[in-house]
């Protein structure tokens, strides 16, 4: 890439409510709240708070979010908090599930939605499950077919009106039924207008194979995690209809995720892991050179397995939608964001479902918050925030207003999921 890059760090009115109410995280830690965070990590590591396992499995997908796991472990920031990650390279999310529920794996950096539907038993095998921390925010995509662009389709919109005008099936893929990257999908095609249960065909493919089958034509778009929205468009194949912080602001993506029983188990190795990725996430966001050194890492064969220059434009926020349009994002994929992006807010997890009901995966209305607040394991992260010295937000939810202009608060989550126009 010629040029120096930008630090494009956005400035928006969230980010400076954020950084206005926070409170660091050493409320209720007692005397170890008054204790740099490093000291405070090698108490710990070294007495009765100990890890129960110095050793833990942690399942990835080749995504550039597995970052803060891999880097994690490869700046040796896991030692200071008395554990070693030893990052595992996993091949769909169906399998990142199945080994998570039978302990092959420890945790996982693995999609939201996966998490709530394996705890509801609709994503699989019904298994109690907890979501420790917030991986990332943004930097998704929503990419469609070369042979679109070449008919005219640009957006959504114009989509729409080709779906009407050219009448045959339309596939899209995402890569997990009550993943992020389904729920997404769905929620752009409804908000212009297109019923993604009823007018297109929906498949599931793993994220590394998605570009391979875009290529021989077996769907017409996908969205998936980056960089292989890039790839699609560094191969010709396809180009970027959106963004998924176009979809959503600075929305949830990817989590630190574990079964119940294992935080039950391993109270202090969950505590000792969540913290260690609090502080790779803080350090790959410090900086746009951290941002460059974490692609070139992360590129490796080992990892996501493409070249670094597929990684690291996205991962800076430089945007190129493969139809001539460029941009620097004002939300481009976080880490850290000042605590922000690794907060597991109940709201955000009560959204996935809503959206799971919306669609037909819930046939009922479950118990939202009850649900979130046994998932969603604040009181780790807490623990885990006090020793990477990461800052809290003011509340355990938060408001947003999505692409179509419906706003999401938490508060009344069965009437905003019944509110939706287009739905199962």
């Amino acid at each position: 890439m010629p040029g120096t890059p930008r630090n494009i760090d956005p400035t928006n009115a969230q980010r400076r409510e954020w950084l206005g109410t926070t409170v660091k995280a050493v409320a209720g830690a007692g005397l170890l709240g008054l204790v740099d965070p490093l000291v405070r990590a090698g108490a710990w590591a070294a007495g009765s708070d100990a890890p129960e396992k110095s050793e833990v499995r942690i399942g990835f997908i080749p995504l550039t979010d597995c970052a803060s796991v891999v880097m994690a472990s490869v700046l040796g920031i896991d030692q200071k908090y008395g554990v070693k990650i030893v990052p595992s390279k996993e091949a769909s999310w169906a399998g990142v599930r199945d080994k998570l529920i039978n302990g092959e794996l420890d945790f996982a950096h693995v999609l939201y939605g996966l998490v709530y539907g394996v705890h509801l038993g609709i994503g699989g095998p019904q298994k109690d499950m907890a979501v420790l921390m917030g991986l990332n925010q943004n930097g998704q995509a929503i990419s469609l077919s070369a042979k679109l662009r070449e008919a005219g389709v640009t957006d959504g919109e114009s989509l729409r009106k080709h779906m009407q005008a050219e009448q045959r099936v339309y596939t899209y893929a995402q890569t997990f039924p009550t993943g992020t990257h389904a729920m997404w999908l769905y929620y752009w095609l409804a908000a212009n207008g297109i019923d993604p249960m009823r007018e297109a065909r929906v498949i599931t493919v793993p994220p590394p194979q998605m570009v391979a089958n875009m290529r021989v034509g077996n769907m017409d778009g996908f969205c998936v995690g980056e960089p292989w929205g890039a790839r699609a468009i560094m191969d010709r194949i396809g180009f970027t209809a959106a963004t998924t912080q176009q979809i959503w602001a600075d929305h949830p993506e990817k989590v630190l995720g574990t079964t119940s029983d294992f935080v039950a188990a391993h109270p202090h190795t969950a505590r000792a892991v969540t913290a260690a990725v609090i502080e790779a996430g803080k350090w790959i966001d410090a900086s746009p050179e951290n941002r460059r050194k974490t692609a070139e890492t992360i590129a490796a064969k080992s990892y996501v397995n493409t070249a670094a220059d597929a990684i690291v434009d996205r991962m800076l926020g430089r945007y190129a939608d493969g139809l001539g349009k460029t941009w620097d994002d004002a939300h481009p994929m976080r880490f850290y964001a000042d605590g922000a992006a690794c907060f597991p807010y109940l709201s955000d997890g009560m959204w996935f479902l809503t959206q799971h009901k919306r669609w037909g995966l819930l046939k009922t209305h479950p118990d939202y918050l009850g649900v979130a607040r046994s998932i969603n394991r604040i009181d780790v992260y807490k623990q885990a925030a006090a020793a990477a010295g990461a800052p809290l937000p003011a509340s355990e939810s938060r408001a947003s207003t999505l692409m179509d202009g419906v706003r999401w608060d938490g508060s009344d989550p069965a009437a905003y999921a019944d509110g939706f126009k287009i739905k199962s």
